[in-house]
């Protein structure tokens, strides 16, 4: 399928039944969808990095340009200070400045040591006082580094420090999304990397949203004194938020039936590989919404007005799960569906504005001319 040369200004929005299914594969992000179970509609003339559009109604997604594009598989995404943004590509081992206004792109250079494979690589980026962090595939492990960085004109990156090592690394399911809490501690999502008794095994650093200081050190309050682990019985996550609350959620893959949001609080247990989606059973948390796997599997997420957005991979559209304390107030909206082909990360950027990348370019999408690219939307 091809993808569009000029974005245009989109609206959509369909109602997602929650119905039970099965995909075609246990490998979530693969090429290839089943036929949508949602529409989009769109209205208006394409817009391009300087265009606006008008406010979107409640519970609306509008995309209103395009900031960057030529991206080469682009995953983490982070914002700093001043607006512009930081772009890592997964397989390339790079890091690139996107000028938060023009989209004028800056590389940053490679990080040393990154070994990309399969699914890892390059992949989440977080800033905090004048440091960046990035989770990366190594030689023997995945690990969390952290490079200084001042962000004037012709800055370049600092000499990689570890912050943690030794999560498991895979050929599938290495996580990657990393984020600073608004407790200021770092958080991470990570994959069991195809070995689901890792997601069990507290003494693992596999399968787990872990919890640390910014050195990497087990953070004060943690549920398993002396440990890094948050929360468990993880298959493979890749997003993670919080609400206006404080409250952390995660996007997480499942294997041949449902994809998963969850609301994370500190110990507890969210099932894989005895449970994947709302299984009910004793000791494990159900999610708080559940895909077919074809319809999602979610990458990035992000929190802005009210609701969850959750950008999908095979699914290849964007999703929205209002919330009402820890409830959906309803049911989850899906925009941009086989728009802009697979979406890998969201980020929220204030004042109703999210920035959402595109996955095209990482060997399991079809390019179009432009691929990859960050687009600006206004949500609702």
């Amino acid at each position: 399928m091809s993808r569009p040369a000029v974005v245009k200004a989109l609206w959509g929005a369909a109602v997602l039944v929650l119905v039970a299914g099965c995909s075609s594969g246990g490998t979530e992000d693969r090429p290839g969808t089943a036929p949508p179970t949602s529409a989009s509609a769109s209205a208006g003339s394409p817009a391009s990095p300087s265009g606006s559009a008008t406010a979107p109604a409640d519970g609306r997604a509008a995309v209103t340009g395009t900031l960057t594009e030529g991206l080469k598989s682009p995953w983490g995404l982070a914002e700093l200070p001043g607006g512009d943004l930081l772009v890592s590509s997964r397989d390339e081992r790079t890091i690139t400045k996107v000028d938060g206004r023009t989209g004028a792109k800056t590389s940053l250079g490679e990080v040393p040591g990154v070994v990309p494979g399969g699914e890892g690589g390059l992949m989440g980026l977080a800033v905090r006082d004048g440091w960046v962090y990035a989770y990366l595939t190594a030689e023997s492990d995945n690990r969390i580094v952290r490079m200084r960085y001042g962000g004037a004109e012709g800055d370049r990156l600092g000499v990689p420090q570890p912050v943690l090592t030794g999560i498991p690394k895979g050929v599938v399911h290495n996580g990657g999304r990393i984020a600073f809490g608004p407790d200021r501690m770092l958080y991470a999502g990570t994959g069991e990397t195809g070995r689901t008794g890792l997601a069990q095994d507290r003494e693992s650093l596999g399968g787990k949203i872990l919890r640390m200081t910014p050195e990497g050190r087990p953070a004060p309050g943690n549920p398993f004194p002396g440990s890094v682990v948050y929360s468990y019985g993880h298959r493979n996550v890749q997003g993670i938020a919080w609400d206006d609350e404080g409250r952390l959620w995660a996007a997480e893959f499942g294997q041949n039936t449902w994809d998963e949001l969850n609301l994370v609080e500190p110990g507890k247990n969210y099932g894989w590989p005895e449970a994947e989606g709302r299984a009910g059973k004793a000791g494990f948390v159900d999610p708080v919404a559940q895909w077919p796997t074809s319809e999602a599997s979610p990458s990035g997420i992000a929190y802005a007005r009210g609701a969850i957005w959750m950008a999908g991979l095979r699914g290849e559209r964007l999703w929205r799960v209002p919330l009402a304390g820890a409830e959906r107030s309803g049911d989850p909206q899906a925009f941009l569906s086989e728009e802009y082909g697979r979406l890998r990360t969201v980020l929220a950027g204030g004042g109703g504005r999210l920035w959402l990348v595109t996955s095209e370019t990482d060997g399991r999408g079809t390019p179009g001319p432009g691929d990859d690219r960050i687009l600006r939307l206004e949500v609702s």
